[in-house]
């Protein structure tokens, strides 16, 4: 799967501890639906009224708060370390390289629900779990399945740009290579594919598929994988993406706002738009799966809403790890370390 240009072992959190505790050991954070129905009781309302009135602004936004998300979760965990706003003695993540394509509208949806929230119930709702909550809202408003979202996050307090390259995966990577990734953080090859379905949102720029046109090998510019009708366009869509780095194309030329089991459809007529994409179609532990959404809808909602509910559960921080954070782009005390 494509983030970027994608985690310390999973959190487990149902986990047996002694009935003494050092520090050291101190249990992770038992996350609840209803965490915040006694100190923010709001919190859905305004989340759900920030996400419709955004999305409709801008109907790019679902995508870019999901992929967003990922990128989030995937570096220090889903604490909304991405959010922070780099300043004179810290890079943060949010200026990686890796990051830089990020979508504004994502961050600004974001920000505006914490602003609502703080006049609300000030002190009380993390960042990471608005980015988290946020996150579902829009995958369901664009015609994706309702996932479950237990709240209780924290907001870390570490965000540094040398820390995203080594924790995003690479759309040039091959599938083997994909899957001992995830599979490094506590995710399965299953969990690859479902979560891969994402692409059926959203878009990715011309550089991050550029080689598939025009530098494919020695011999053969063009992938001879992708359909040369496809091609063909992408040609023209990226001719000058060297000077303009803003071009790009939908991940799903067909149904590119609809959350939807088009993506591996897509995969199977040669339309996939990153080598990672049509990868999933030619590895034996993939293969079977896109073959599976292609024609199930309902069983790849079904594994994405899982893929979701481990993601979003994964690094959560807590204790002195963490802090509500008073804005979503600064840490309270401006910690850079």
């Amino acid at each position: 799967m494509a983030m970027a240009a994608a985690f310390p072992a999973f959190l487990i959190l149902y986990i047996a501890f002694p009935l003494t505790l050092t520090s050291a050991q101190a249990p992770p954070p038992v996350l609840t639906e209803d965490y915040y129905a006694k100190t923010c009781p709001d919190f859905q309302k305004v989340i759900r009224e920030t996400v419709t009135e955004k999305q409709k602004e801008k109907p790019v936004t679902a995508a870019g708060t999901l992929r967003l998300f990922f990128h989030d979760c995937f570096v220090e965990g889903c604490d909304a370390s991405l959010l922070i706003s780099s300043n004179h003695v810290n890079k943060a993540e949010r200026d990686a390289d890796e990051n830089l394509s990020l979508s504004g509208d994502a961050f600004d949806v974001i920000m505006k629900a914490k602003t609502t929230l703080e006049l609300t119930c000030p002190g009380v709702v993390s960042c990471s779990d608005i980015l988290a909550e946020t996150t579902r809202d829009l995958v369901t408003m664009v015609g994706g399945p309702f996932y479950k979202v237990k709240l209780g996050r924290l907001d870390g307090r570490v965000s540094k740009a040398e820390h995203v390259f080594a924790n995003l995966p690479r759309t040039n990577q091959t599938i083997d290579e994909m899957i001992k990734f995830f599979e490094s953080k506590g995710f399965t090859a299953e969990e690859l594919v479902a979560l891969s379905g994402a692409h059926t949102i959203g878009f990715s720029h011309c550089k991050e598929f550029s080689d598939r046109l025009f530098k494919y090998n020695a011999t053969t510019p063009t992938d001879p994988e992708m359909h040369p009708k496809l091609a063909e366009g992408l040609k023209k869509t990226c001719a000058n993406f060297t000077k303009d780095p803003s071009m790009s194309a939908f991940n799903d030329m067909i149904t590119p706002g609809k959350f939807d089991n088009m993506y591996y459809q897509n995969l199977k007529r040669r339309l996939g738009l990153l080598t990672s994409d049509m990868g999933l179609l030619n590895n034996p532990r993939t293969k079977p799966l896109v073959e599976l959404y292609a024609t199930n809808q309902q069983a790849f909602f079904d594994a994405f809403v899982k893929a979701m509910e481990k993601l979003s559960l994964y690094g959560v921080k807590s204790g002195k790890d963490g802090e509500v954070r008073r804005r979503c782009d600064t840490f309270n005390d401006v910690i850079t370390s």
